[in-house]
């Protein structure tokens, strides 16, 4: 990665900059905060005009994510998409680490698992649309190399203004050439609470098809209103919850009470997303779909959709 530093020259930002747009780091426009460090969102000034931006600041103090922090710069310089997080650039001086992107201004995902006014349509919506990111990261058509993911989770996607979902934390990505796809990469796993691919414990490692296991739990947290894990309950963890429930035919007994009234109306839109997720969770990696095929089941589901919603406003 060293050796690639001066690719990204083109991206760098003045710290001068930075603190402007942030109000020099004013705690009243902390918007996040992770692993690294807080995350601002402010108003930088670029080509004359002002842009809403979010600049995440890597915390000095804990001495880590300088690995992180280039991996992101570079799977986002590589990676675009409208799905997927854009890169306005970053801040390398004075010790100050920050990546500034675009502001997506409803926040995380994660916020609104539970929201009854979250509705149907907008949650299969979400799903389709980080389907077309994945698909992307995978496939990366005209270029020699692909990307692993390797944090997927309600946390990491983002909603814009018009609720269209973004893909974000890059951070731990892992970025390979194509004629090593069905590889397996050994890795330090990351191990958030409820996302984790069962398979790694096996192989000690990796593949595209870890990502597909984690959209499955994204998925579930949809069509269920729950978070993928909740320390206090007997069943903590939603994954193999919805595993049994989807065998069981018993889902309707894990979702939230406030969503079932709406999702009900639309059955077969949610047999369908239920079934794809279903289908990402499965143990054996090789029986989990890829990125088109889940982008293939649930295309004619969201067209029919969006066809009703339409024909109901004339």
């Amino acid at each position: 990665m060293a050796n690639t530093f001066t690719d990204f020259t083109h991206l760098k930002i003045p710290l001068e900059d930075v603190v402007k747009a942030t109000n020099n780091f004013d705690h009243k426009n902390v918007i996040g905060e992770g692993d690294f460090g807080k995350v601002y969102k402010g108003q930088l000034l670029r080509d004359e005009e002002l842009i809403n931006i979010s600049a995440r600041r890597l915390d000095r103090k804990n001495g880590q994510g300088h690995i992180e922090f280039w991996t992101e710069i570079s799977a986002l310089s590589n990676l675009k998409h409208e799905n997927i997080v854009s890169l306005i650039g970053y801040c390398d001086e004075k010790e100050e680490k920050i990546i500034i992107n675009e502001y997506n201004a409803k926040g995380s995902l994660f916020l609104y698992l539970s929201d009854p006014t979250f509705t149907w349509i907008q949650r299969l919506q979400v799903c389709y649309s980080i389907a077309e990111a994945i698909k992307q990261i995978h496939e990366n058509y005209d270029k020699s190399y692909y990307f692993i993911h390797c944090n997927i989770n309600s946390s990491t996607i983002l909603l814009d203004d018009d609720w269209e979902p973004k893909l974000s934390g890059f951070e731990y990505s892992i970025k390979h050439s194509k004629d090593r796809k069905n590889k397996v990469f050994l890795c330090d796993a990351i191990r958030t609470a409820g996302y984790m691919d069962p398979a790694i414990e096996k192989t000690g490692g990796v593949t595209q098809k870890s990502d597909i296991y984690t959209f499955g739990v994204v998925m579930f947290e949809l069509l269920c209103g729950r978070k993928a894990f909740i320390p206090n309950e007997n069943n903590k963890f939603l994954a193999p919850l919805a595993r049994v429930h989807y065998e069981n035919k018993t889902l309707k007994d894990i979702i939230h009470p406030d969503l079932w009234n709406e999702f009900s109306c639309h059955l077969r839109s949610f047999q369908e997303l239920a079934k794809a997720a279903y289908t990402c969770l499965e143990e054996d990696r090789t029986a989990r779909p890829t990125g088109y095929r889940i982008l293939e089941s649930l295309k004619i589901e969201l067209s029919r959709m969006i066809s009703m919603v339409l024909n109901a406003s004339k």
